[in-house]
């Protein structure tokens, strides 16, 4: 009988020392991150693209949704070639988890190339956009791209339709188209368009006929703007 007592006192010792598991306890999931490449390639015959802005996120951020109004980094970027106000939503919008800058200007016929790293739990779609810098508000962008399906090795290819930004009128005067061709005024605040974005109806250049434009033959597109590549690297 001492020897059972003993026993029993043995074994209880050593269940209260075990840890006991709590099956109900939240395991942290561990973060699994992507690397994407993104290149896009200009395909105007003389349109500059201005440098990319290049946004990671999740689905409940939009960088545009046509027949509806500009953001104003939009804006920003469309009027004037500028990705900074864009590529700080990953600061200030919590459906932004990451941002990046294209290397810079895409001349006509020339590609631009940037990678990326995140975790996939942050952020699952890409948006992509640049400024066509010979137009009043014209860009060429796609927003909401699925690529956490995408396999290693695997890439999405696109065409990317050009847009009005809908927050300047297409006069293509000097003193509003900010390219080379004119050297003009950037942003403006004052939206004087339709003010929602639309598919761009193109350049009508002085070439035919517009008094206003400084624009020419030559700086008139089709569409597709631009070719858009996106392969996962690891």
């Amino acid at each position: 009988m001492k020897y059972r007592l003993l026993m029993i006192a043995t074994s209880a010792g050593l269940l209260a020392g075990c840890p006991i598991e709590d099956d109900d306890e939240v395991q942290e999931p561990v973060p699994v991150t992507a690397s994407y490449t993104v290149s896009v390639k200009n395909l105007t015959p003389n349109q500059p693209l201005s440098p990319l802005a290049i946004l990671a996120h999740n689905d409940q951020y939009s960088l545009f949704e046509i027949g509806q109004s500009s953001s104003n980094p939009l804006e920003v970027m469309a009027e004037g070639g500028d990705n900074s106000d864009l590529l700080a939503e990953s600061a200030n919008n919590g459906n932004v988890g990451y941002s990046v800058s294209g290397t810079g200007v895409i001349l006509p016929g020339a590609s631009d190339s940037v990678s990326l790293t995140i975790d996939t739990s942050v952020a699952q779609q890409l948006s992509v956009a640049s400024m066509l810098v010979n137009t009043n508000d014209g860009f060429v962008g796609e927003t909401q791209l699925d690529i956490g399906s995408l396999a290693i090795g695997e890439s999405l290819n696109m065409n990317m339709a050009v847009w009005d930004a809908g927050t300047e009128a297409n006069d293509e005067s000097a003193a509003t188209i900010p390219g080379p061709a004119a050297g003009g005024e950037g942003y403006n605040s004052v939206r004087d368009d339709n003010d929602r974005v639309s598919f761009h109806a193109g350049v009508i250049s002085q070439d035919d006929g517009l008094a206003s434009s400084v624009l020419n033959a030559t700086h008139r597109f089709l569409n597709p703007g631009a070719r858009l590549t996106i392969t996962r690297t690891e």
